[in-house]
């Protein structure tokens, strides 16, 4: 009997038309699409196992997920695949690769941290309002960065995740998190060791409530301590949301 060979799998993904990632019944998402897809090339059944959920209308520059064939595969016959796939595929998914690893290595479980952006446009623009968040009027970046430097300092996010989620702990290891402004655009940046769903939109929420005079550091660190999503601000849309890195050990 055949060996298993597990792979993974290097994609993106314009997330507008899809309920996120995960397979869901009675909606479209990126995983059933690519299921379908891989299952045409390689003439098989093959379940995907992805480095986690996205919501509903979030992109991915680089997103991994994992399946296992009973065949190991040259890389020029990975290639090929690849090329099949794309050609296959809508426009809004794209492969990068497919290459073998270790027979126990996971998408999900062996990723040791994650690093979103948020952009947001200062200036009306038509060629992005799929892609950031118009935000009018002016933001206090400085203040902003200040209470972003806050989130590196506790590990309970409560405040910021979606409520009634099966999770047993909203405990995350924030490694990075502050504002960057390229012209008229104003990217948030963080990373950390694992999200909770909705999480770095209502961070994105109550810095952009900061910037705007609302509230100050002070109501921040209050807001996380509260530990009750109730005290965070609303969301911003999931539009402007990317997954840019997943890292995994060497």
């Amino acid at each position: 009997m055949a060996e298993t060979q597990r792979y993974f799998i290097k994609l993106a993904f314009n997330g507008k038309a899809y309920h996120g990632w995960q397979r869901q019944e009675n909606a479209l998402t990126v995983q059933q699409v690519l299921e379908e897809g891989l299952a045409l090339i390689f003439g098989t059944k093959l379940a995907l196992t992805g480095a986690g959920r996205t919501d509903t209308g979030v992109h991915a520059t680089k997103f991994y997920a994992h399946f296992d064939l009973s065949v190991r595969l040259t890389d020029d016959e990975l290639g090929k695949k690849v090329l099949k796939l794309n050609s296959y595929l809508p426009g809004d998914i794209f492969v990068f690769e497919i290459r073998p690893v270790h027979p126990h290595a996971h998408a999900r479980f062996d990723a040791i941290s994650r690093t979103y952006e948020y952009i947001i446009t200062t200036r009306k623009d038509p060629f992005r309002q799929d892609a950031a968040w118009y935000v009018y009027g002016e933001l206090d970046v400085a203040k902003m960065n200040e209470a972003a430097k806050l989130l590196n300092d506790y590990t309970d996010f409560t405040s910021f995740s979606k409520l009634h989620t099966q999770v047993k702990t909203n405990n995350c290891r924030i490694m990075e998190a502050h504002w960057e402004e390229d012209g008229s655009l104003l990217v948030f940046r963080i990373k950390a060791d694992r999200f909770l769903r909705n999480m770095v939109r209502a961070i994105v929420g109550t810095l952009i409530d900061i910037g705007r005079g609302r509230i100050d550091t002070g109501d921040f660190k209050r807001i996380i301590e509260a530990r009750n999503r109730s005290e965070a601000s609303l969301s911003v849309p999931a539009h402007g949301l990317y997954l840019i890195n997943i890292e995994y050990p060497d």
